[in-house]
Order: structure tokens, then sequence, then C-alpha cells
């Protein structure tokens, strides 16, 4: 006599640091970091809250995680460039990155126990910098400026309202009939003459303005004495 065989229940994936992250990641693209809590986390995993605390230590050491994660995403510059070209290089795949991850932003730099790849990261920058022979005070200067401007494009890039993609017309001029001409003649023409052209796009102001930060740190760097 045979007995029919039971059912075949799929393995249920190994739950681990790793997954937890990516799973965070997620999560937070889609519904922002507001958003995530330990409960929605365990959600996401199917599993229940307190099992994810076998593997991570909290919200804290969540968010330290997620963000090493998104540093890993970003390239790092490449040694076999000239500084300037290895600086301007990483600083599109950083805006890539933050342009998919844009709850990250204000994370970056607050974190207070950076794991390997964001110290990776600040270590080849900083390497970048130095061995170029710029002084200890220019590097903090150049990586301090540079930064605040990558990461501020990015907000603003992130909420801003006029991105210049399909239906922004329409958008801008809503924004437009709320100014008066004799009042604002220079936001009309503005609106008029330029976010309103069919080729706007407001994130083409990105590598102008990293080249003439670039431009202006070499000029710095070729100043400094020898």
């Amino acid at each position: 006599m045979t007995h029919p065989e039971a059912p075949h229940t799929p393995a249920r994936t190994p739950l681990t640091r790793d997954r937890i992250l990516e799973a965070a990641v997620g999560l937070a693209d889609r519904t922002g970091i507001e958003a995530l809590t330990i409960r929605k986390l365990a959600t996401e995993l199917d599993v229940k809250p307190m099992t994810l605390y076998h593997h991570i230590d909290g919200k804290e050491a969540v968010l330290d995680g997620m963000i090493d994660l998104v540093f890993t995403e970003i390239a790092l510059p490449d040694e076999d460039l000239a500084w300037r070209d290895a600086v301007r290089g990483r600083c599109l795949s950083t805006r890539e990155v933050l342009v998919r991850h844009p709850w990250s932003v204000p994370l970056m730099e607050s974190r207070r126990s950076p794991g390997p790849a964001t110290l990776r990261h600040h270590e080849a920058m900083l390497a970048c910098f130095l061995d170029s022979g710029m002084s200890m005070q220019l590097t903090a200067h150049a990586y301090a400026v540079i930064d605040s401007y990558v990461y501020g494009f990015a907000i603003q890039e992130a909420n801003v309202p006029v991105q210049g993609a399909a239906g922004d017309e329409d958008v801008t001029r809503q924004i437009a009939a709320q100014f008066a001409p004799d009042q604002y003649p220079h936001l009309v023409r503005f609106a008029a003459e330029h976010v309103m052209r069919p080729e706007y796009r407001f994130g083409d102001s990105f590598e102008y303005g990293l080249d003439l930060l670039l431009a202006g740190l070499e000029a710095a760097a070729e100043a400094e004495p020898r």
C-alpha cells in the first residue's frame, strides 16, 4: 500500500544580518526612512520582531548598516586617475546612488558607528587628496566643500517640484501663475525662458557646479607652497 507524499514545503531563506539590511534599504526606498520601524521590518521579512534582535542590535544598528550598504554602491576614486578626475567620478557615482536612495542623504555623515565600507570610502578620498600633495588644511576644506555640495544638491534635487520631466511644464505654469509680472519680472522671465523650455533639466546643473568647485580647488592646490 502506498502512502501519498506529504506536500513539499519550500525551505525558508535563512535570516541573516545582510538580508535584514537589504530588506531595510528596500523598505526605506519605497516608504521613506521615517516609516521604518523594527516591527515593519519584521513584517517585511515575515518574522517576529524579536527574531531580528538575534542578528542586529536595534534600530540604530540597522541604520548604521543601511548607510554602510549605501556606501558599498558608491564607486571609490580611481587610483589610476589624477585627483581631480578621480574625485569627479566618485561624485557622479555618489549622486546616482543618492537618487536611488534619497532617504539616506541626511544620514550619510551622521552615524557614530561607521561600517567598513564607510571607513574604506573616507580613507580612499583622503588618500586621493593627500597623495596629490595637498596640505592637510586644504584637504579638510576640499572634502567638506565637495560633500556639502553633493549632499546638498541631492536634497534639493529630491525635493524641487520642477525637475524638467514630462508633465513638469504644467507644474511650472501653475507656480508661475502666482507671480505678478510687474512685481516679479525676473521670476516670470526665468520660468518662461528657461524652466519651461523642453530641454530644461534641473539635474544638468550638477556637473556644472561640480566642475566649478574642482577648478577652484585645483587652483588652490597649485597655489600652495611646496
